[in-house]
């Protein structure tokens, strides 16, 4: 995914998108699994706006394998018209990769559906730990309509994490 700023064929961004309106964290509820999330529970995104119209972003995880709260400070941009939902993110230096928002709640952003270069990067999205059972259907049906292969799809554990026993302190990955 790093260093690729595409978007599946045949899949569109969200129009209008309004980055503002995004801002704020976002919990993660479900995603295609890859290896750089591989067993990562309790995972969020706080998006929050710079001057200029970009963005930082910082990633909170629970490693499932080591028990270490995991965090990564990232920046971003948009690709292309910002009324569109591409943005780009960059972890590690000048390599930026595509996450474009391809369904969202336009109502209340209270929730989106988001992917990166290929079907093979998929994450549903809401702004509270939890999403409603309907809401997440339907999105799979998006998704599946659009040419995803939902096999690999991981539901992400979101319980309370201060019921999670033995958490190690945070390790930080900036792109700063």
């Amino acid at each position: 995914m790093f260093g690729k700023q595409g978007i599946p064929d045949g899949v569109t961004a969200v129009t209008p998108f309004d980055l503002k309106r995004f801002e704020g964290t976002w919990y993660e509820i479900a995603r295609l699994d890859h290896g750089f999330e591989k067993n990562m529970s309790h995972v969020s995104f706080t998006y929050t706006l710079k001057d200029g119209g970009d963005f930082e972003v910082v990633n909170k995880s629970l490693d499932g394998k080591n028990g270490r709260w995991e965090t990564s400070e990232g920046k971003g941009a948009f690709i292309g018209d910002p009324n569109v939902g591409r943005l780009k993110v960059s972890y590690f230096g000048p390599f930026y990769g595509s996450f474009n928002i391809i369904a969202m709640d336009e109502k209340n952003y209270s929730w989106a559906m988001a992917t990166g270069p290929s079907t093979r990067y998929l994450w549903i999205l809401s702004r509270k730990k939890t999403l409603e059972d309907p809401i997440i259907q339907d999105l799979i049906r998006k998704a599946i309509g659009m040419g995803f292969k939902l096999d690999k799809m991981v539901h992400v554990d979101q319980k309370d994490e201060t019921a999670v026993e033995g958490l190690v302190p945070a390790k930080a990955n900036s792109a700063k």
